[in-house]
């Protein structure tokens, strides 16, 4: 007997153990006003799309640009690349149902089809005719619903370790395993205990890890971005949101007869989500793309290299500059 009230009393203390931690972990909801408040810039929009409010970034003159942003990120990813481009082309960044400052859809349109559907019809509503698209990871995939659905409206396309390449006809188990392109925070979210956890207990650093995930080089990985992807998620709604959108199939009906406008395909060798061999296959899928892959990034070089990609992809829409040209002029003459 009393070997079993000993254990009893393990059992318990461990149980009041788990029941601080999460009470340590415990994060509410950050409200709408104090997000916008903080992430909002005087570029900010929100515009009611199909019913939505969403949020829209808008830089620049000219040519339009959407960027589309990946899964768990927001418009803030592009930053860097709009400050660039915007000399250049007018650029109109965007957070998808359920990410960044737009929040929740109280309809839960979160699937590829649905996001390329509300930036076909934002472009609608901004009228634009025809226009850019540059995504990156899941923005990636719904570039390319948006050339398969209205390729008449798409002038170019730029996939940045962009998800949604064809499944090849003979697929190893390996292979299965690596087309996920799956980090910690899917896993995470995908179990039944861990998603209804992180609803209300969701620890920052979570989303350190995460980062370390997507990044090649860590040290690039600033306290400022990690509050910001952190803080993101906590916006009201924005949470169960995401448990929503990851819950639904991935419906999408890519046609890759159709994408025959200049593509340009950027990967990070060391993407540990999505791998470099997924680059190949759209590679081989759009005729006449060109791939352009970078050796020291991971799955968001626009964010960790913002120089080199913004230099490559300005030069594959003809604008020719030094990929230096960030750095400014050397000043070291010769002397004889």
């Amino acid at each position: 007997m009393v070997w079993i009230k000993r254990i009893g009393k393990v059992i318990l203390t461990l149980l009041l153990a788990l029941v601080f931690f999460l009470l340590l972990l415990y994060r509410n909801d950050i409200s709408r006003e104090e997000v916008d408040q903080k992430y909002a810039t005087p570029q900010s929009h929100f515009i009611n799309v199909n019913g939505q409010n969403v949020h829209v970034r808008i830089m620049g003159e000219g040519d339009p640009i959407l960027l589309l942003h990946g899964s768990f990120s927001s418009l803030h990813t592009w930053e860097s690349w709009q400050e660039e481009l915007s000399p250049y082309f007018m650029t109109i960044s965007l957070d998808f149902p359920g990410h960044g400052l737009t929040g929740p859809d109280d309809l839960q349109r979160y699937s590829i089809k649905d996001y390329s559907h509300l930036a076909l019809t934002l472009a609608e509503n901004l009228g634009l005719d025809k226009f850019h698209v540059a995504g990156n990871s899941m923005g990636g995939a719904v570039a390319l619903q948006m050339a398969s659905t209205r390729p008449d409206k798409v002038l170019s396309l730029n996939l940045i370790d962009a998800s949604g390449a064809p499944m090849p006809s003979i697929r190893s188990l390996d292979e299965e395993e690596e087309s996920q392109g799956q980090g910690l925070i899917f896993r995470l979210t995908s179990n039944p205990i861990f998603s209804k956890l992180l609803l209300k207990c969701t620890p920052k650093f979570l989303f350190a890890m995460n980062m370390k995930e997507v990044y090649f080089d860590s040290d690039k990985i600033t306290s400022d971005k990690i509050d910001r992807y952190y803080e993101l998620m906590l916006r009201d709604g924005n949470r169960q949101a995401t448990l929503d959108r990851l819950s639904i199939p991935r419906e999408y009906d890519f046609d890759f007869d159709v994408v025959k406008m200049p593509t340009l395909i950027m990967w990070g060798k060391e993407d540990k989500w999505i791998p470099l061999k997924q680059a190949y296959l759209i590679e081989n899928a759009i005729p006449g793309s060109h791939l352009v892959v970078f050796e020291e990034a991971g799955h968001v070089p626009m964010e960790e290299l913002p120089t080199e990609t913004v230099a490559e992809y300005l030069s594959f829409l003809g604008v020719e500059i030094r990929k230096d040209y960030i750095k400014g002029p050397n000043y070291l003459t010769h002397v004889y």
